[in-house]
């Protein structure tokens, strides 16, 4: 194997590798000694700014800039400094620097300087001053921490939602604090965040949500008097202790186990102390970097310049003004493949597949040597690509397995290929100079696709993310891609409205799920209201495009879409906005033209005010609508001078309409009113709103039989209806005896079967029997089966000489009866004889 692979590597206590990533361009007026450099995790950009703290000449600006750079080292964009004393910046997970000043108040900005908002750290901290801060990462995102000028120290687990939480305070709080950190353990083992304060010799552990704080002891044998520097691995499982003895203590989070003890020969702090994955640790010390590892060895590194660290999940990246490196630990199976001498499978592979492109007869010797662990081999050299940053080495371990795959039948390594050679592709395309983003393959696994796909939009790569998203066949990708690609577009002041509108339309025409009101949306948000009305006639969705027309002003055209969509909701939302919004008069002239708006504000109007309404009918002199308006006020009244007034204006209504008919039925309702008003002061009782049929039955129950038929004459009630009245009332006061005198004084206009059943109504069967013979032929037996008379049913059945009249009786008749039985069997006989 070619020792040049290997050429890079060193050894702690395993193999570690450090090779440049980029040269970099920076453009910088000052070195990079004289700056503060924060890194975003993840291969993300890198914010610079002036150190206050060093002297040094001013060539520009007195005023910090902070100017951030991708990591090749060109720039994306400046923020000029207007604001406090900046105490600390750093990265969210959504790739935003976060500016903490000195007041408490935390400045998110976007990696093109754009301000997105501010959040405080509570009037406490403001009032007591920030004088250190740290961002780290909790399982529930970006989380930061800050020490206030007494010792008092906040933290929050997640900057996207701010909420201050405190820290036990520590015995003394007065005294100054040496060093501290933040740990955030696991969240598979134990989601708890705690803080790490170190204090002469002390370590005290803070945990977040106890009471007091706990006092550890860490196993440290060399005298020493401080620690200077304390620092946790990324999985919070480690730590490391700089003391002022020059001594590194490397050992577990809980102080339980020590790892070693290192004596680094510097006894100055170092600029730069943290981990490299879980096993060794990395510490700057001017133009040095030396690296431990857990068994005491290590290497160090002399640099020409300044550089700074960047610590990242599985490895570290360094910076200074010449190149751009990565350190990690060799992944074990890059090592297998790797390692001089190595006879693991896959290093036999791939030799095998290089003697096969030279078309050699030793691939066959190999092939023959790895034959019986020939799967393991091909994983192998798969896995291996993926750790690789050099393309030549991925293609040639990427043909090694292509080689070996040729020789075995394996679907799921088939597929584990195929994937991988889509992922380098991926992850070459992101390293490039272009894009400038060092992902490892682990990091991109660990953000997985759509976050991936995400910060390239974020960069504004529009098209390669759309390249991305359908190489990696992400559903939506496409759809997410465009969108943030037409809201970009339509904040470019250059363009004008006619050709965004035009080229968003064009582009995202045929592309599922595009929202065009959330790029109207924030075409309006930029002041650019023209444009976003011209985007919105692509939404499709009523439902979204009208409420945002309706906030952009255009009633009309809100209303026209609205009534279009036949939404009934929609055209309610779009009415009452505009009633708000608009003039009496211009409110109706606009709605006027929209037949379906029209119909609902009146039906609106006739649930919700009346008298808005009722101005609606006189502006359109419809002179029905206005009378029904009255009548329906009158109805609601109860005053009996409100009502008539209400009858009158009903039955002018009518009258400038030409409804006779209405005319005459108001006149008679306002009558009827004033005589309801004469006997409700003459009985006391309420009269006033009831009909004419409840009027006449109320005099009746009353006993004013005389007052009560001169309503019925004066209001032409039907005979029927009077005799039926008079019938029920009498039936409901028990007054039998004049029901009986009142069926004799002239014949029934509505027949005997109403007195029959008054009388059955109350158990009267008797005093129906008196009716019966009166009732109807055709219905007659019916009534006497109705008033159980089961043998004068039969009788009259057997007198029509009606058979199936006879039946029903029969049928009707009870069981138990059978005396009647018999009589009813002995009319059948009879009338069967007769036929």
């Amino acid at each position: 194997m070619s020792a040049l692979l290997t050429a890079d590597w060193f050894h702690l206590d395993s193999y570690y590798r450090k090779f440049d990533l980029y040269n970099m361009v920076w453009s910088m007026d000052e070195g990079l000694g004289n700056m503060i450099v924060s890194g975003a995790q993840y291969g993300g950009p890198i914010a610079v700014v002036r150190d206050r703290k060093q002297f040094v000449r001013i060539v520009t600006t007195a005023k910090p800039v902070i100017t951030i750079y991708n990591c090749v080292g060109n720039i994306i964009s400046k923020i000029l400094w207007n604001n406090g004393v900046l105490i600390h910046m750093g990265w969210s997970d959504g790739e935003q620097l976060l500016c903490i000043q000195e007041s408490g108040d935390v400045l998110i900005y976007d990696m093109f300087g754009a301000y997105q908002k501010t959040f405080s750290l509570g009037q406490e901290v403001r009032d007591t001053k920030v004088c250190k801060a740290q961002l780290f990462s909790s399982p529930h995102g970006k989380g930061l921490a800050v020490i206030t000028t007494t010792n008092r120290i906040f933290l929050l687990s997640n900057v996207s939602e701010p909420k201050i939480r405190t820290v036990p305070e520590i015995p003394r709080a007065n005294e100054p604090i040496s060093c501290w950190c933040v740990i955030s353990s696991d969240p598979r083992v134990s989601p708890n965040i705690a803080v790490l304060i170190c204090r002469d010799k002390e370590v005290y552990r803070c945990q977040l949500g106890e009471s007091r704080p706990i006092l550890m002891r860490p196993d440290i044998t060399i005298a020493f008097s401080l620690i200077l520097t304390i620092v946790p691995s990324d999985n919070g499982r480690h730590v490391a202790l700089f003391t002022d003895s020059g001594f590194l203590w490397l050992g577990s989070s809980d102080f339980k186990s020590k790892y070693c003890e290192i004596d680094t020969e510097y006894i100055k702090q170092p600029k730069e102390l943290l981990w490299c994955g879980s096993q060794a640790v990395i510490a700057h010390w001017d133009d040095t970097m030396c690296i431990y590892g857990l068994n005491g060895t290590s290497v160090k590194y002399p640099y020409d310049g300044p550089f700074h660290l960047i610590q990242e999940s599985d490895c570290v990246r360094v910076i200074s003004e010449m190149t751009h490196e990565l350190i990690q630990k060799v992944p074990v199976v890059v090592e297998k493949i790797f390692r001089i001498n190595s006879t693991a499978p896959g290093s036999y592979l791939v030799e095998a597949s290089k003697q096969f492109q030279r078309r050699s007869h030793r691939a066959d010797e190999y092939i023959r040597l790895v034959k019986p662990d020939l799967a393991a081999a091909v994983q192998d050299c798969i896995d291996a690509s993926t750790f690789e940053f050099d393309p030549d080495v991925q293609k040639m371990l990427i043909r090694a397995a292509q080689f070996g795959k040729g020789f075995i039948s394996d679907p799921v390594l088939t597929e584990h290929y195929v994937d991988t050679c889509r992922w380098l592709r991926v992850l070459n395309a992101l390293r490039g100079i272009r894009v400038g983003i060092p992902l490892t393959y682990l990091q991109a696994q660990h953000l997985g696709k759509h976050i991936l796909l995400d910060r390239l939009i974020w960069r504004r790569l529009h098209c390669l993310a759309e390249h991305i998203a359908s190489y990696l066949q992400l559903k939506d990708g496409q759809t997410r891609v465009l969108s943030h690609w037409a809201c970009y577009k339509v904040t470019q002041p250059n363009l004008d409205n006619e050709s965004a509108a035009r080229e968003i339309g064009e582009k995202l025409r045929n592309i599922p799920g595009i929202s065009y009101s959330t790029i109207a949306m924030k075409a309006a948000e930029k002041g650019r209201k023209a444009l976003a009305i011209k985007i919105l006639e692509y939404e499709t969705r009523s439902s979204l495009q009208v409420p945002l027309l309706v906030s952009l002003g255009e009633g009309s055209s809100a209303l026209m879409k609205a009534t279009a969509s036949g939404n009934t909701d929609l055209v309610y939302t779009v009415l009452l906005h505009l009633k708000e919004k608009m003039g009496k008069h211009e409110f109706e002239l606009t709605i006027v033209n929209f037949k379906l708006a029209h119909s609902l504000y009146i039906k609106y109007c006739a649930s919700h005010n009346r008298e808005a309404l009722r101005k609606v009918y006189v502006q359109e002199d419809d002179f029905h609508g206005q009378a029904t308006t009255h009548v329906r006020d009158a109805i609601e009244q109860s005053n009996p001078g409100s009502v008539e007034a209400s009858l009158i204006s009903a039955r002018e209504c009518y009258r400038k309409g030409r409804n006779d008919l209405g005319v005459s039925i108001c006149e008679e309702a306002r009558k009827l009113c004033k005589q309801q008003s004469s006997l409700q002061e003459t009985y006391g009782e309420s009269f006033v709103g009831l009909s004419l049929h409840d009027t006449v039955k109320k005099l009746l129950e009353q006993g004013e039989i005389k007052l009560a038929d001169k309503l019925r004459s004066e209001y032409r009630m039907p005979d029927k209806r009077y005799w039926w009245l008079r019938i029920l009332v009498m039936a409901d006061s028990y007054k039998w005896d004049d029901l009986e005198k009142f069926s004799k004084s002239k014949k029934s206009p509505c027949g005997y079967e109403p007195f029959v059943d008054a009388c059955l109504k109350y158990g009267k069967n008797d005093e129906a029997l008196k009716y019966l013979p009166k009732c109807r032929d055709d219905i007659k037996v019916k009534y006497y089966v109705k008033a159980e008379f089961y043998e004068e049913a039969a009788q009259v059945a057997f007198e029509q000489k009606d058979e199936s009249a006879l039946l029903f009786v029969q049928n009707k008749c009870p069981v138990r009866e059978s005396t009647k039985h018999a009589k009813i069997m002995a009319l059948l006989e009879q009338l069967s004889d007769k036929k």
